[in-house]
């Protein structure tokens, strides 16, 4: 149980990675509905092929099944060259679904064969999980993405030894045994001469790649050097930043122009010399752009190591001439937010130029690696960590009208107000750079906010610098002239009402709802293309927002789908009985409750742990670890006692909203912690309420098994199926309402399965088979 359990979240988490290359980042939440979809439809399987004596035979051949099924799903989904839409959509999810099927099968036909002690296979249903979790960052750092799925199908084939020695069936162990060792090699093989690997990525082949290297939430390519000799790093076979490639002693001067006069120069104009902090560092550009400008104190903090490290310090240091190994550069490898608020030091520029990876974590949601960067929260952190005469300058795309820049504005006017600024319209400088490119791919649009309003000085010079520079100047505290969208937001007595009525969601976001890029409003989601440009980058972000929701539909009809498929063509059905559908209703309920808490929590302790990857493993490990705890002590604690039964319900969904409201503050004291010190307070904060959410789903089935013992598979079911649904809600959730209401929500599933409990206060009854 415990092999299978860890082949299937490997090979759900590693297929995000590759879903996230292949398609777009957004396209990884598909692969955790497909996943789950899978496992529950897996259930309904069980009863056609495992009515039989021969249990453990027919559970070897399941796990010998899924190896090759893991391989023809994988090379699949490398080969896909079209977008991701209709049949070819279709075709994907029910694909990529086919290995989880089988792990569904073996799953949910060995919780049911063993109900009678359930609590101990649930315990090693969730520690083989959580063990997933403690492999995938070493498996993908170190074999990458595309072998990583080719382990998970090895360890399907090493489980099926198992099964085949416990039924001892020689036949079984010789095939068995020869699938293994065959996959094992496969690995081996694939490690060292890419026999499988991406070849195709958002309906286009890969480019030519001098170097590739995987890890727990990119991959990350090194492109030839171009005409000019310079050589662009790219993320995911997207987003990209471009190597410092001269010499800063030497610089030409058409260079020294194009770093003085593009949007991201323009604050050294006005702070030449500046202490630096450059947040997303990259390939340097931004590094060289303050050292060009006179400065000897730069602070570069790049969330990505193999940016930062492998490629800038270690083995290509010569592309940029040693930037990165500069005694006047310091380098941090961390994300951005993290390390301003664990910094003591205050600076007088703090940049960040088109900081966005569109990198799906681990965890496959649509959580981003810097959306933390982008809140009122973030900015409250800038502005405090700037000197008398900083400022902050964050470089995004420009659009027609604007939404990423002025939702920045917003930020910005937000957190300056909370500081204390009653006019923070003085303390805002809009500009604009290459505006030809407005219509296609975008023009970039930097924001300045100084945390004191910008002195008569500044507001010359900027006049000056932004005419010699030709620099569209969209405002500038004092000026009337330019009546556009920044000018009426930040001279408006009531922002807040202007925002609501904008064609864009320019809202400011916070901590709790984190979602900075997805600026559509919700009447427009499904009027997309008629909005913008497909070229525009906005496009690839907005597009997650409709298939979202598209999404959502998927997974409420895979539900029913898992729901419809016994009676119409396995000829079962439910029992009839009083109150035995109600009682499904409680599988439904706890499926959708944790979901709901794993999601929110791991999106919660990004901003804690400083790196998604962190969370991802902390969060699901401490939480799978806990749950199977009290899947194994859940006979101690709750016995046959239905008082008790409900009391850890109630006392879990308590934990729960206690979690929701005391979160953020307990964060912001730790900020300052040791990382060993932080992951040992997430553990600690998570581990109680998952040690009590794992023993409500043995409990359950233990009755279940007891009132309607035929109808265990289909609790199984319904809850893996509830899972496809509470996965998308979870995200629905912190978009529109935020993680906070994402929790309370969870801690209300569980309250209502604690109702749903009173089904089972009566004796049991004799019931027909399904």
């Amino acid at each position: 149980m415990a092999l299978t359990t860890l082949a299937s979240l490997l090979l759900e988490l590693a297929v995000t990675r590759i879903f996230s290359v292949v398609f777009y980042y957004h396209f990884a939440f598909l692969a955790i509905s497909i996943a789950l979809f899978g496992l529950g439809a897996g259930g309904l399987l069980s009863y056609l092929l495992l009515d039989s004596p021969r249990i453990f035979r027919a559970l070897g051949w399941l796990a010998a099944a899924a190896a090759p099924v893991v391989l023809l799903s994988l090379v699949f989904l490398l080969t896909q060259s079209a977008d991701l839409t209709g049949p070819v959509l279709v075709a994907v999810y029910i694909g990529a679904a086919a290995p989880f099927v089988l792990a569904g099968a073996i799953t949910s036909s060995v919780i049911s064969e063993s109900a009678e002690f359930v609590h101990r296979v649930y315990f090693f249903d969730l520690l083989g999980a959580a063990m997933g979790c403690l492999f995938l960052i070493p498996l993908l750092e170190n074999l990458g993405a595309v072998n990583a799925v080719l382990t998970a199908g090895a360890l399907f084939a090493c489980s099926s030894l198992v099964w085949f020695s416990l039924d001892g069936t020689r036949a079984g162990l010789i095939a068995g045994g020869c699938l293994a060792v065959a996959a094992v090699v496969g690995v081996a093989l694939n490690y060292d001469g890419a026999l499988l690997d991406v070849e195709y990525a958002k309906g286009a082949a890969l480019r030519q790649e001098d170097f590739v290297k995987w890890n727990s939430f990119s991959r990350v390519g090194m492109l030839p050097p171009d005409g000019n000799g310079f050589r662009d790093i790219i993320i995911d076979a997207d987003a990209d930043t471009s190597i410092a490639a001269f010499d800063l002693e030497h610089v030409k001067p058409a260079l020294a122009e194009a770093l003085r006069h593009r949007g991201p120069g323009f604050p050294y104009l006005l702070r030449p010399a500046a202490k630096t902090l450059i947040i997303g560092a990259g390939g340097g550009i931004d590094v060289a752009r303050a050292i060009f400008s006179g400065s000897r104190d730069v602070t570069a903090v790049e969330i990505n190591p193999i940016i930062a490290n492998t490629i800038m310090r270690e083995r290509f240091p010569e592309y940029s001439h040693g930037l990165y190994l500069r005694p006047d550069v310091h380098v941090h490898v961390e994300d951005g937010r993290g390390f301003v608020r664990r910094s003591h030091e205050n600076f007088e520029v703090i940049q960040a130029t088109l900081v966005d990876t569109w990198a799906s974590t681990a965890a496959g949601a649509f959580a981003l690696t810097e959306n933390n960067l982008y809140t009122t929260d973030a900015f409250r952190d800038y502005l405090g960590h700037l000197t008398g005469t900083g400022l902050v300058a964050f470089t995004r795309w420009g659009f027609e009208p604007p939404r990423e820049s002025l939702r920045l504005v917003s930020l910005a006017m937000e957190a300056l107000m909370e500081m204390g600024e009653r006019q923070p319209w003085r303390n805002v400088i809009v500009l604009r750079s290459e505006a030809e490119r407005l219509r296609d791919v975008g023009a970039l649009d930097t924001i300045l906010v100084s945390r004191k309003p910008f002195s008569a000085d500044d507001l010359a010079r900027t006049f000056i610098e932004a005419k010699d520079a030709r620099y569209e100047l969209l405002y500038r505290p004092g000026d009337n002239a330019n009546a556009n969208p920044f000018q009426r937001l930040l001279r408006n007595r009531h922002p807040g009402e202007y925002a609501k009525q904008y064609a864009y969601d320019i809202s400011p976001v916070s901590d709790d709802r984190p979602f900075f890029f997805f600026t559509l409003q919700t009447r427009d989601i499904f009027d997309l293309n008629s909005l913008m440009a497909s070229t525009s980058m906005d496009y690839k972000i907005q597009k997650a927002v409709p298939l979202l929701f598209e999404v959502t539909g998927v997974s409420v009809f895979a539900t029913l789908l898992i729901l419809l498929i016994p009676p119409l063509v396995l000829r079962t059905s439910l029992p009839r009985e009083r109150g035995a559908r109600g009682f499904l209703w409680y599988f439904a309920c706890l499926g959708v409750g944790y979901i709901l808490v794993q999601v929110a929590l791991i999106q919660k302790f990004v901003l804690l742990l400083g790196h998604p990857a962190y969370a991802l493993t902390v969060v699901i490990f401490a939480m799978l670890v806990s749950s199977g705890l009290g899947s194994f002590f859940s006979r101690v604690v709750v016995g046959e006692s239905n008082a008790r039964w409900r009391a850890v319900l109630l006392l879990s969904g308590v934990l729960i909203a206690m979690l929701a409201l005391t979160l953020a503050p307990l964060t912001t004291a730790a900020v300052s912690w040791s990382l060993r010190a932080k992951v040992l307070l997430a553990v600690f904060v998570v581990a109680p309420a998952g040690f009590l959410m794992g023993i409500p789903f043995p409990t359950g089935l233990a009755r279940i098994r007891k009132y309607y013992p035929s109808a265990v598979r289909w609790a199984w079911s319904v809850n893996a199926a509830s899972s496809v649904m509470g996965s998308a809600a979870a995200v629905v959730l912190g978009i529109y309402l935020g993680l906070r209401i994402a929790l309370l929500a969870g801690a209300i599933f569980y309250l209502c399965a604690m109702a749903l409990t009173l089904l089972a206060d009566r004796e049991p009854v004799k019931t027909r088979a399904i």
